[in-house]
């Protein structure tokens, strides 16, 4: 008896060291993948190297999985793209930053109805005529035949993005059919047909459609995309991405419930495809491209971001959108190794910040980001964040903070204590409700002799924004 149970012990000792080796060989090994996905990311930030390559924020089952996809899909064409899109990034760069600021505040200040019968009105469901409240709008709003003249909108854009042509000097392309069932030889009529175009495209739609994508619709350059006149929603499956390419609008969506896709061949123009790695699930995502504006769309739940602008991005403006059920919402530069983002240069404007969000609106990195006139009504951990000293501008927006009182704080810096005290984040003219704080760090002097025009304050933010997200456009009638 005393024998079996001896090696009763034994036998249970030995499984014992068995498992200790496996666990240890096991933590060993997360650890070895972890360090090798980290010198993954740190080859993509020195290279610049394509999505078709590696991307920074993928999730692989493991390393090998991500050699694998590297050997396929070495692309020259994606190698011509992403040198293309960086000199057109340089072209884009503004070196003088603060008078496209200066010059869209100076269009806020001159254009915006007054008087406090005007902000009340507008403080309550809109029953009246047709109202532009902000420049941008004002533009090209509330003409009864705005759609004959749809290409106006394209002279209208302000900001950094305020050079984006989309598809203004092309012909109209009428999306008819909502389908995806061809990501190499897509059917004409559809909306990924029209994107993939080599020419100039204005894109609108026949009807109301929800378009489900089967995997990322790649769009190419020169594009409208423009929702007016039809209740068009992109949503429960993968969304939008505009990679090295220019010039693209993307105007009066709903955007929402985007997932990852999981890649494979996908046409982008109409004279190359390639293998594409899995999508991250982001509603927007602006990946290397320049005079990009995202205007007048509603967006909401997708897996990742609601717009990220990434890996050398420039020349953007993101106005009039509304966003909301979302955590993480506007990614500007996606990672701290990649110091080319220091051109990217992005405009948020009249965009109203809505219920049920968390983080990042926006969550910037190395460039200049100017924040004037938006709607801040929901957060939960902070509103604008950043790292790797970015320049931000906060002008004229209005901050509720949420009843939690360790949310009052309206900013959010990653990095240590003694790196962001001389970094520039200003704060001027902005309205704070309900205990927010938004602590201001950097040299303000510098902005003080660069402001002659004031932006409108705060306590106007309800007008300028009254009208954000895509909008109940009717042929025949003003919009």
């Amino acid at each position: 008896m005393e024998k079996l149970l001896a090696r009763i012990i034994l036998v249970i000792m030995a499984i014992a060291f068995i498992l200790m080796i496996v666990r240890q060989y096991q933590s060993e090994s997360r650890a070895k993948d972890e360090r090798e996905r980290e010198r993954e990311r740190e080859r993509q930030a020195s290279n610049g190297t394509s999505r078709y390559q590696v991307r920074s924020n993928l999730h692989y089952d493991s390393v090998l999985q991500t050699r694998a996809h590297r050997s396929l899909v070495d692309d020259s064409v994606l190698e011509a793209r992403a040198h293309q899109s960086w000199l057109e990034a340089q072209a884009a760069y503004e070196p003088d930053p603060e008078a496209v600021s200066r010059n869209l505040t100076h269009l806020v200040h001159m254009e915006l109805p007054s008087g406090n019968h005007m902000r009340r009105q507008l403080g309550r469901r809109w029953h009246g005529p047709c109202v532009a409240t902000n420049p941008i709008d004002r533009c090209w709003r509330c003409d009864q035949k705005w759609h004959t003249n749809r290409k106006k909108l394209a002279d209208c854009a302000m900001g950094f993005g305020q050079q984006a042509l989309g598809g203004k000097y092309g012909r109209y392309y009428v999306v008819t059919d909502p389908s995806d069932n061809d990501l190499l030889n897509p059917k004409p009529g559809t909306l990924r047909h029209a994107v993939i175009q080599n020419e100039p495209l204005w894109i609108i739609f026949q009807r109301d459609m929800v378009i489900k994508l089967t995997e990322e619709l790649m769009v190419n350059s020169f594009k409208t995309v423009d929702g007016r006149g039809a209740n068009v929603h992109i949503a429960y499956g993968a969304c939008i991405t505009i990679q090295y390419v220019k010039n693209v609008i993307i105007h009066g969506l709903h955007i929402h419930d985007c997932k990852a896709g999981n890649g494979g061949m996908i046409r982008d123009s109409e004279d190359h495809f390639g293998i594409r790695t899995r999508s991250d699930g982001d509603g927007i995502s602006i990946y290397g491209s320049t005079n990009v504006w995202v205007d007048h769309n509603t967006l909401s739940k997708c897996q990742d971001g609601l717009v990220d602008a990434i890996m050398g991005s420039t020349a953007i403006t993101i106005s009039n959108n509304h966003f909301s059920k979302h955590d993480e919402v506007l990614l500007l530069g996606g990672s701290d190794l990649y110091p080319m983002d220091k051109v990217m240069q992005v405009t948020v404007a009249f965009n109203h910040f809505g219920k049920g969000l968390s983080q990042r609106m926006p969550r910037c990195r190395f460039g200049y980001f100017h924040v004037v006139n938006n709607d801040y009504t929901h957060w939960g951990k902070y509103a604008i964040g950043g790292s790797m000293n970015p320049t931000i501008l906060s002008q004229g927006n209005r901050f509720v903070a949420p009843l939690d009182p360790y949310f009052k704080e309206i900013t959010k810096r990653f990095g240590p204590d003694l790196d962001w005290g001389s970094w520039n984040w200003k704060s001027e003219g902005d309205l704070f409700k309900n205990g927010a704080i938004f602590t201001q760090s950097g040299n303000g002097r510098k902005y003080e002799r660069k402001i002659s025009i004031r932006a409108k304050p705060g306590s106007y933010v309800g007008i300028l924004t009254r009208f954000s997200g895509a909008l109940k456009c009717k042929t025949g009638t003003p919009c």
